[in-house]
């Protein structure tokens, strides 16, 4: 007996053959002249090929409404939030223009929202109480070796007054003792006092350990010859008495290398009622990059991303309180690469799938494992293929999330390496002894590639390209479902649009889903013409939207405490074999650690269904979530909208 994926394969080969052989039966000569791009247009809209495979339609805003998205998220009143920043677009950005639209997939509207800073390149997760938070983005644009006229990079200011912190206002001039050159800074720093050093044995005093702050520099003028090659200690100008004494800067190499981009420490929850931008306190650190986890107890992780000096963040990862809308250090430091995919355990600790979105040392902080955030732990999880592509990967907690096996999917060699891979990986974090096992390969090697997690417990894996960002005309124009069941890929109906880099999807409360962006380096095999970046939406339909109905779901309570139950309305209710709860995605730069796809408990009598909430809070985080019903055919309800406090 064959299985699913295989009865679905050989469906969809017998319905294009079915068309090729009465076409070419009606007319064989018309069939050459119709053209290939127009019968395989007639083949796809066929209802039999879509009922087996779905379909993809390309939506494209008016003129004045498009776009480079960047981040997307759908927010709890079934809108979805669509954020460019300055698009990775340096005019853009010079002119601070910063955009964020608002799309209405059931109205079709579109609305420009005031956006009050480059939140391009920044983290966002979903709170509890509905609103998105934003932290991060852009405060410089790299600069290439060559585009580079000031020499410049990181001063460590030190403080040796155990009395008091300094701050040093922007554009104070640091001048080397050796090399007598002058470097400026671009922006102010607090370098905080001294730490007295006590023997722990006799008490007595052993030193003051000097504090510490970083800014970034550049010399006065242009040039190579004001580069400098070696260490060196610098005079603070301005200065006078104790305060010179005390306060100096040391440096490395000052030159003309190329510039990575600056983050910023700006924050913000976005109401999705309100539909506007609030300002909360801003992080710590400066970050470009980073990625926001939801923790145990309903406070919000930011880890990894660029500082304000272009340096990644080392290891110094905080904490954001929605309470008082706060953010804190974690007490220990752990180092990542740039939007690392970080996911709660239902124990309360975080799996690092090893999957990263770019920036960092090849050597630091890439095994996937699990992290103890509090008392710091780290233990890998052994087994991972293809080790040294896991940049541009996709990680996905694969349905139903009390499972808690999670799928890494294709990746790439570390920065702009040719490297990339066709695996897939899976780990049952409930094992004794985790470990990383090969799943169902893709055809090709796959970076960028879009996994969306749907309401009838499969996952469509689309997109990407084989090359760093879609070089040599390589985007992949193919699209799997992934049955977890049984740990199968099928084919079914190819994108219209190349994904790569800046792309991402999100899956709509009608089961469809949402694909946006791309951002090409080049638009030819042979890497001479610049690519430009894919401002068009395109929508997936799934085959279970064509099937002859669906289960309907009403009523019911608009909030279910974990561990509740809440009674619904569906005249299908008898037919009804699974509930989902689908927390929104959050999506940007391959990475979506909000989604996830939670299986209720339930019972029917008559047309009444009563689900049941699990209790586990780490499993069922606060917040708003879609709720769906499935059929014996694994045809879904449209979503209700549920929270769970």
């Amino acid at each position: 007996m064959k299985d699913r994926a295989g009865r679905r394969r050989a469906r969809r080969f017998a319905i294009g053959t079915a068309v090729v052989v009465a076409l070419a039966g009606m007319n064989g000569p018309w069939l050459y002249r119709f053209g290939t791009e127009k019968y395989h247009q007639y083949k796809i809209n066929q209802p039999e090929y879509k009922a087996a495979n779905g379909k993809w339609e390309i939506i494209e805003f008016p003129e004045k409404y498009r776009q480079n998205t960047i981040h997307a998220a759908l927010l709890r009143t079934g809108k979805v939030l669509l954020v460019a920043g300055s698009g990775n677009n340096q005019d853009n950005f010079d002119a601070k223009k910063f955009d964020t639209r608002i799309w209405d997939p059931v109205k079709g509207t579109i609305k420009t929202v005031p956006t009050p800073t480059d939140l391009f390149c920044t983290g966002h997760t979903q709170l509890a109480n509905g609103n998105l938070l934003i932290a991060g983005g852009t405060k410089r644009y790299e600069k290439l070796k060559g585009d580079v006229t000031k020499a410049g990079g990181l001063m460590i200011v030190h403080n040796e007054n155990p009395d008091k912190p300094i701050t040093l206002p922007a554009g104070t001039k640091f001048t080397g003792k050796e090399n007598g050159k002058t470097f400026v800074s671009k922006d102010p720093v607090l370098v905080p006092r001294a730490e007295k050093v006590f023997d722990p044995e006799t008490g007595a005093f052993v030193r003051n350990d000097p504090g510490l702050g970083r800014i970034y520099v550049e010399a006065q003028q242009s040039g190579a010859k004001y580069e400098t090659g070696t260490q060196d200690n610098y005079r603070v100008q301005g200065l006078s008495g104790t305060d010179a004494r005390n306060t100096y800067g040391i440096a490395q190499k000052l030159a003309l290398d190329k510039k990575d981009f600056q983050g910023i420490r700006d924050a913000f929850e976005f109401d999705p009622v309100a539909e506007k931008y609030i300002k909360v306190d801003p992080m710590h650190e400066a970050r470009w990059y980073p990625t926001l986890t939801t923790l145990s107890d309903g406070k919000i992780l930011s880890v990894s991303g660029l500082d304000d000096i272009g340096q990644l963040v080392p290891g110094k990862n905080e904490v954001y309180d929605p309470e008082t809308r706060k953010w804190t250090y974690t007490d220990k430091v752990r180092q990542f690469p740039t939007y690392p995919a970080l996911f709660l355990m239902q124990n309360g600790k975080v799996f690092y799938s090893g999957a990263n979105a770019g920036y960092g040392p090849d050597d630091v902080g890439r095994d996937p494992g699990i992290w103890d955030v509090e008392s710091n732990k780290f233990t890998k999880v052994p087994g991972m293929s293809d080790a040294n592509m896991l940049e541009t990967a996709n990680s996905v907690l694969l349905p139903p999330a009390q499972d808690e096996k999670y799928m890494v999917i294709g990746g790439g060699g570390v920065g702009e390496s040719r490297l990339s891979s066709e695996k897939t990986r899976i780990v049952d974090l409930k094992a004794d002894d985790p470990r990383f096992v090969d799943g169902p390969s893709m055809e090709k090697g796959t970076r960028y590639p879009q996994a969306s997690v749907l309401p009838d417990d499969s996952v469509l894996v689309s997109g990407g390209s084989q090359d760093y960002r879609g070089r040599g005309d390589s985007n992949i124009l193919q699209a799997r479902l992934y049955h977890p069941d049984t740990n199968e890929f099928e084919q079914v109906a190819d994108p219209l649009v190349g994904r790569n880099y800046h792309s991402g999807s999100i899956l709509l409360p009608d089961g469809r889903l949402m694909f946006f962006g791309s951002d090409s380096l080049y638009a030819d095999k042979a890497n001479t013409k610049p690519g430009e970046f894919e401002q068009r939406i395109e929508i997936y339909t799934p085959p279970y939207l064509y099937r002859d109905s669906r289960p309907d779901l009403s009523g019911g309570p608009q909030t279910i405490e974990r561990g509740e139950s809440g009674t619904f309305t569906s005249r299908a209710a008898s037919t009804v074999k699974k509930v989902r709860l689908i927390r929104p995605s959050a999506s940007t730069h391959v990475t979506d650690v909000d989604q996830r796809s939670i299986a209720l408990d339930f019972t029917v009598d008559g047309q009444k269904l009563t689900v049941t909430v699990p209790e586990n809070k780490n499993l069922v985080q606060s917040g708003w979530y879609m709720m769906f019903v499935t059929d014996g055919e694994g045809t879904p309800s449209k979503a209700q909208w549920v929270k769970v406090p």
